[in-house]
């Protein structure tokens, strides 16, 4: 895209949080160029929490965010739609603490921005363009980024599950291929584990309506798994999330070997502590690069 967008009217919706059980309502807005995705906590006067790698505070279960001590908690899914689906300028009101779950996948958003339609404006996208290969490891699990003139996504993961086991997903992200290949995918768990993420205060508003629960040899869900390899798909539908923390469209591909919000975030901060990792283009100047490329 060689403008940045924002969507054309307002969308809203109302669930609950996976983890704080509390209810709780969105409401996405329009927002001019140069804007970014912001959220408004309408609960406590419209306070605003940019989403930004600078305000990552919690990445265990969740990906959340605070602002003078004001939090915005799981973010993954919907700053991985606006993302994956061109939107560069948002406000997102929202009258509680944390993200509605809903389905548990991307879906239900990328239908609400198809319902609010894409508007684009005369402020040229600059993209994020990775200059060299970098990478972050932690006890044998991996994030790296090799540079390409288009976003690419490796993911790679392993559960000691016999529907689950080890899958692989590769593929370029267009906003067609997320909307039918990675948003439907839907955040998952295992029965085995959910008395000790009880314990941990965790989703307290989790049902077989919002994830994917596994039992030891089957899956709970009435209506099993909308892919073979959801797992793997709603991974990768996290990682773009946390990627969008960059706060521009990122030019790279990235290998995400068994990572997790942890290992997301400290890539992007380590992308952000180094500009000689990167360069920011426009649109033209990456087009005018890759026929420079095909020519050579």
């Amino acid at each position: 895209m060689r403008f940045e967008t924002t969507i054309q009217q307002p969308v809203e919706t109302r669930g609950v949080g996976l983890h704080s059980g509390v209810a709780v309502g969105i409401r996405i807005l329009p927002a001019p160029p140069a804007t970014g995705i912001v959220f408004r906590r309408v609960d406590l006067d419209g306070f605003e929490v940019p989403a930004s790698w600078r305000y990552v505070q919690r990445v265990s279960y969740a990906t959340s965010l605070m602002r003078q001590g004001v939090l915005i908690s799981t973010t993954e899914h919907l700053l991985s739609v606006f993302y994956s689906m061109g939107i560069d300028n948002a406000y997102v009101e929202i009258d509680n603490l944390e993200v509605p779950i809903l389905d548990g996948s991307g879906q239900p958003f990328v239908e609400l921005i198809e319902q609010a339609g894409i508007k684009a404006s005369r402020r040229r996208r600059r993209y994020l363009s990775i200059l060299r290969p970098v990478e972050v490891e932690h006890e044998g699990k991996r994030v790296s980024i090799l540079p390409a003139d288009c976003f690419r996504l490796t993911c790679d993961i392993t559960f000691n599950h016999p529907l689950v086991g080890r899958q692989m997903l590769e593929m370029d992200v267009t906003p067609e291929r997320y909307a039918k290949e990675i948003a439907p995918a839907r955040t998952f768990g295992f029965e085995r584990e959910l008395d000790q993420m009880r314990n941990m205060g965790l989703i307290r508003g989790a049902s077989l309506a919002s994830a994917v629960c596994f039992t030891p040899d089957g899956v709970m869900n009435p209506g099993g798994l909308r892919f073979p390899d959801e797992c793997c798909r709603h991974k990768a539908l996290d990682l773009i999330g946390d990627l969008a923390l960059i706060g521009r469209p990122l030019l790279g591909h990235v290998i995400a070997e068994r990572g997790g919000h942890a290992m997301h975030v400290a890539m992007v901060a380590k992308i952000m502590a180094d500009p000689t990792l990167h360069e920011i283009v426009t649109f033209d100047q990456l087009a005018s690069r890759v026929a420079h490329a095909l020519v050579s």
